[in-house]
This record gives structure tokens, sequence and C-alpha cells, in this order.
């Protein structure tokens, strides 16, 4: 192949989810069978690019000022939901598993890998949970290590504080180290429902 093929190739392999194969077959699918694809997809990227941002208030996609459900006022406020990325929120969605709102942090607490509270979206965090009349935290996050460690700095920083504003951690059908994103709908939402309950102690009911 040539050094622009493996050039394409290579950065396809740097998404997520993508392997060398499968970064070869979009490659070859895109520059070589269906090279009329390559044209309006560049334009679409090029176009979300410019138009899509994070949104303020919550860390998700957005267009406008807020994102869509940060803007539905049908949404339940009292609910507040910590994500770790957007596509455990379009899980959680899909599965119409949470009718309030959510908290994307873009990732987890992980010392080994250098990510730190500096890193995430917890910022206006704080102010969400004094100004939105928020009475539950459902702690949405991987069931490993990291997560636990992120579940416990949101106690320890955000919640502890704040005795009115109960906390509450998913658990039920995923497996240990499993990422909501992969979960089907079904499991998502009996996640939420038999969703484990902390004390003012920090504990888990």
């Amino acid at each position: 192949m040539t050094a622009a093929f493996d050039h394409v190739r290579q950065l396809l392999k740097q998404l997520p989810g993508l392997g060398l194969r499968s970064a070869e077959r979009i490659a070859l699918h895109l520059l070589a069978e269906r090279p009329e694809r390559l044209g309006p997809l560049l334009d679409a990227l090029r176009s979300a690019a410019s138009a899509l941002r994070r949104c303020p208030r919550c860390g998700n996609l957005c267009e406008g000022e807020l994102c869509a459900i940060c803007a539905d006022p049908r949404r339940d406020t009292r609910r507040l939901c910590v994500v770790e990325r957007i596509p455990d929120l379009l899980a959680l969605e899909r599965a119409g598993a949470h009718d309030g709102r959510y908290h994307v942090l873009h990732g987890k607490l992980s010392p080994i890998q250098g990510v730190g509270p500096e890193h995430l979206n917890f910022a206006g965090l704080a102010e969400r949970l004094d100004e939105e009349g928020v009475g539950e935290v459902i702690l949405a996050l991987s069931n490993d290590i990291e997560g636990e460690a992120t579940c416990h700095y949101i106690r320890e920083t955000f919640l502890t504080a704040r005795p009115a504003v109960a906390a509450s951690r998913i658990g039920f059908g995923i497996p240990s180290g499993g990422a909501l994103t992969y979960a089907d709908p079904a499991t998502l939402k009996n996640a939420i429902d038999a969703r484990r309950h902390w004390d003012t102690a920090g504990g888990a009911c």
C-alpha cells in the first residue's frame, strides 16, 4: 500500500473501537470502493466541527446556547445523572432509563494515566447542585476501580456538604469493569431502577 493510504489507515486506527483491520476496511471503502461517499462525509465533518460544541451547563454536544436536554423544560430537574462520556448519555437516552438531566465528566479519575480532577468536567457541578433544585445525584459511572474512585471524589467533594442531596450508584446488571455504552437498553433501565443509595456516612445502603 502507498504511504498516503497507510497514513489514513493509521489515523483511523486511533479512533475509538477501530482496530487495524477495521481502519483498513473503512479507508479502502472511502478511497477505492466508494470514493463518492468521501466528499459528503468530509463536508459533514467540517460542518459539525464548526457548529457543535460542549454544552456549557452539562458537557453534552449542542449547537445552540444549551443542549436539547438542558433546554427541555419537561426534564426532571430534581434528578441529575453523572456519566463519564457522551456515548453513555446517548445509551441511557436510547434506553429511556432517565428522564432527568445529565452532567458529562468526559472521563474518569485515573492517577496511573495522569487524569486528575482538573482534567474532568467538574466545573459548575456545585453550582448546579445549589441552583437547580437537585434532590438526587445518580452516579452512572463504570463498574471499575477508576469509576469507584470518581464516585468517591464526587461524594467527598460535592455531596458531603449537601446532605439534602441524595446520592445513588448504579450497578445492577453492569458487570465488573463494564461500561454503560455497551450495555443493552434493558440492562441500563434495570441499572437505573435498582440503583443503590448511600447513607450520610458515605456507605451504600
